[in-house]
């Protein structure tokens, strides 16, 4: 979410795109431009993990290139959300929105046709870094194309929607596809960002919010620190972890966490002051986020292997097995907010760590002849048990830290979150690496991924409702 979010002022932009704020055209293409990126952005985070056995039938390149098909658009999408609402604000909303839908939808392409198993990777790594601008991007163009707090709370909820409508249909879509071709996945963004950028044009241009420099240092030390060890984990499954480049990257990524911690401790314009990351509801909520990725996205990554290969479901049956979970979670989402205002952001928190966790644990008894459905029942606590924590928690967040670093806090929380998703596939895959004992490996990953979980839920105990830390 960029920092422009976070005041209610109403901008001469605002009233130049809309006429009227919230009433005119300006405003309806926005909201309707805003919420295809976020729905193509969520897709495609989902859509791809039931095409992987596909993918990697038509190019080889064993577990550890799968790995990366996953984690090259998840780790740029985690490092670059540090800065991408700095950016939004510096050249504008509208212009940072368009430069990430077309970069996007461009690497969409080059991930459609690419020849190789590496050129498929460097163009998931673009489209990472295109997903990490849209993000605070729409939030910032819906903010400057409803100034009124009410009406911008609907255009909100209704984008908050369409990230609903692609989780949801991004597994299904995926196993559809994939009877055609892999390769449809990716052919599927096009059109969606082709409207988009249509739509885009139908409103004004956004001013620049702010000239402060860019932090260079703290940018390039994020994505060396996170491509470092994710490198390391997915690397050290397959040539184990006293390999010199499983070694070298770990030792690039603690400098480079050096690095980044110390151009933010000194820098002039620091991407995260350092005063942010002590607080404890910031520590805690960006903790609490990494676990419930871990979970949710490395159960997914699990899951959609072993329906395919261990249980000899089609690409459609499998993106079908998802869709139950898929769509509660979209429904409880919204159950969030109310249950965190009746009772407190706790009780949702806390809640929903459990429930997830008893999801993880419950996936690790069925034997290995134990029919699909037995397991789709089972992922649903889990999807459930993170539709209620994740906005509960973003909630807390938020009221909690102060308005002028509201955008940097959800861009803190984001990154830790898709972090998350980013290491539970390395290290998960890497367990799941030897087909002798994937079912083995299946179960040791959901299991570490409970006790994370369970652990972070423990700790949310200390989270304050009332007070800002």
């Amino acid at each position: 979410m960029s920092s422009s979010v976070a005041s209610d002022k109403p901008s001469a932009s605002a009233e130049t795109a809309t006429g009227r704020p919230g009433t005119a055209n300006g405003a309806r293409w926005a909201l309707a431009a805003a919420l295809l990126g976020f729905f193509v952005m969520t897709l495609d985070a989902l859509i791809v993990n039931v095409a992987l056995p596909e993918i990697g039938r038509g190019f080889g390149g064993g577990m550890t290139g799968l790995q990366w098909v996953v984690d090259g658009y998840t780790l740029m999408f985690a490092a670059l959300l540090l800065s991408a609402g700095s950016v939004t604000d510096r050249i504008g909303a509208r212009q940072a929105f368009g430069a990430g839908l077309v970069v996007f939808t461009v690497a969409s392409a080059a991930c459609g046709f690419a020849p190789n198993l590496g050129v498929l990777v460097v163009a998931r790594l673009v489209q990472g870094a295109g997903a990490a601008v849209i993000v605070p991007a729409s939030l910032a163009l819906i903010r400057e194309a409803f100034p009124d707090p009410a009406g911008r709370a609907r255009a909100i909820s209704v984008w908050a929607m369409g990230g609903s409508v692609g989780a949801a249909a991004g597994p299904v879509l995926g196993g559809v596809l994939s009877e055609l071709s892999w390769r449809m996945i990716f052919f599927v963004n096009l059109p969606v960002g082709v409207l988009a950028l249509f739509l885009l044009t139908r409103t004004a241009r956004s001013p620049r919010q702010g000239d402060a420099p860019f932090d260079w240092t703290g940018q390039i030390a994020a994505v060396a620190a996170m491509g470092g060890l994710t490198y390391a984990a997915i690397e050290a499954g397959d040539v184990g972890m006293g390999a010199p480049r499983v070694l070298l990257a770990l030792t690039v990524a603690v400098v480079a966490a050096v690095v980044f911690l110390t151009s933010q401790a000194r820098g002039r314009n620091p991407m995260v002051p350092l005063e942010l990351l002590r607080a404890r509801t910031m520590a805690l909520s960006a903790t609490v986020g990494f676990a419930l990725n871990v979970g949710f996205y490395g159960m997914i990554f699990l899951l959609g292997l072993y329906l395919q290969q261990e249980q000899g479901l089609s690409p459609m049956a499998t993106g079908l097995a998802f869709l139950p979970m898929t769509l509660l979670t979209a429904v409880v989402s919204p159950t969030a907010a109310r249950l965190a205002a009746r009772f407190g952001a706790r009780m949702p928190i806390i809640t929903g760590q459990l429930l997830m966790a008893a999801g993880l644990v419950a996936l690790c008894v069925p034997p290995a002849s134990a029919p699909a459905w037995l397991l789709v029942l089972l992922m649903i606590p889990v999807g459930t048990g993170g539709g209620l924590a994740v906005p509960a928690v973003t909630s807390l967040l938020l009221d909690r830290v102060p308005a002028q670093r509201a955008g940097t806090a959800s861009g803190v929380l984001n990154a830790s979150r898709q972090l998350g998703g980013a290491l539970s596939v390395a290290v998960f895959g890497a367990l799941v690496s030897n087909h002798a004992h994937f079912l083995h490996g299946l179960r040791t990953s959901l299991l570490i991924a409970a006790l994370l979980v369970v652990l972070t839920a423990a700790a949310s105990v200390l989270l304050k409702e009332k007070t800002t830390s």
